[in-house]
């Protein structure tokens, strides 16, 4: 995997002054992938739940800044805790604070930036998902360290990353129920299935330094575990449609998600590094066409 590196400093990054590159960079703006997979369980729930289509847009807009936002937050999180293990990965040791481009303390004073902000944009919503939001703080500090007590760090990413299902549906209906743990838990299956394909990029690396992924757990028996992974995604999605009484288009439209993830169990190459991040960056589409069953199930 010589040469794989997820830093590259070009495009519409290279004309920004040098001053802001760093922090761009470090918030991942220049790979918008990780936005559409952080907000697109909100998108299901407002799709799901928003009781006008008004209202719907309005959180969309909402939540899309916010994921912008406490993306970033989170990958300067995930920097700050890995910038010593970051040094050791090809892929990873050009990252800002890794490199030396951020400090510590400059990493520190942005983080503090971006959550007063993100807090502007919360308290816009209901409380119900302004406590939510609060608690996402949680799971968003302790993912960081999940890698190195277990071998399970994409599951923990499945609750952290698939927080805007629940908090989606709150602000959008003014609580949770049982619909709302449905549609959580096939978010936590579709990102530990995703982020599986994702970590193949770096099992060499993460093997040196003795860090655990899913990727390392499962090796050459990865197909079989996303197969069920991706089927339960959408066995779920199928219970929270007969369960929130969407029509019968719904279950067809979920036709569609279902082929694109079986299409990614099919042609997974855990051995090619291009192929699983592209396999990876494909689910934003997979996202999409869940959202869009959601509305045809509600016409």
């Amino acid at each position: 995997m010589s040469g794989h590196t997820d830093i590259r400093a070009e495009g519409w990054v290279a004309r920004l002054p040098g001053a802001w590159r760093p922090y761009v960079l470090l918030m991942r703006l220049d790979r918008p992938i990780g936005v559409w997979l952080l907000v697109l369980p909100a998108f299901w729930a407002f799709a799901l739940a928003a009781p006008r289509v008004s209202e719907g847009v309005r959180l969309a807009l909402l939540f899309g800044v916010g994921a912008v936002l406490m993306r970033g937050a989170g990958c300067v999180v995930n920097d700050l805790f890995d910038r010593d293990i970051d040094k050791l990965v090809e892929r990873t040791r050009e990252r800002p604070l890794a490199s030396g481009a951020v400090s510590v303390r400059q990493a520190l004073v942005f983080l503090v930036i971006l959550l007063v902000v993100s807090f502007g944009i919360l308290v816009q919503l209901n409380w119900a998902a302004i406590w939510l939001g609060v608690c996402s703080l949680v799971p968003v500090a302790l993912y960081p360290l999940a890698k190195r007590v277990t071998s399970w760090p994409q599951a923990m990413l499945g609750l952290t990353f698939g927080w805007g299902a629940p908090m989606g549906y709150a602000a959008a209906v003014g609580g949770v129920d049982g619909v709302a743990a449905l549609l959580y838990a096939a978010v936590i299956l579709w990102i530990l299935g995703y982020d599986t394909i994702y970590a193949h990029q770096d099992r060499e690396d993460d093997a040196m330094v003795g860090i655990g992924s899913t990727a390392l757990r499962f090796g050459e028996r990865t197909r079989p575990f996303l197969a069920v992974c991706y089927g339960l995604v959408i066995v779920l999605l199928a219970a929270v449609g007969w369960f929130a009484g969407l029509s019968v288009w719904y279950f067809f439209a979920l036709c569609v998600p279902g082929l694109m993830l079986a299409s990614q169990v099919v042609r997974l190459n855990i051995h090619d590094p291009a192929r699983c991040l592209a396999l990876f960056k494909s689910n934003r589409d997979v996202g999409l066409a869940v959202a869009l069953a959601l509305i045809v199930g509600r016409l």
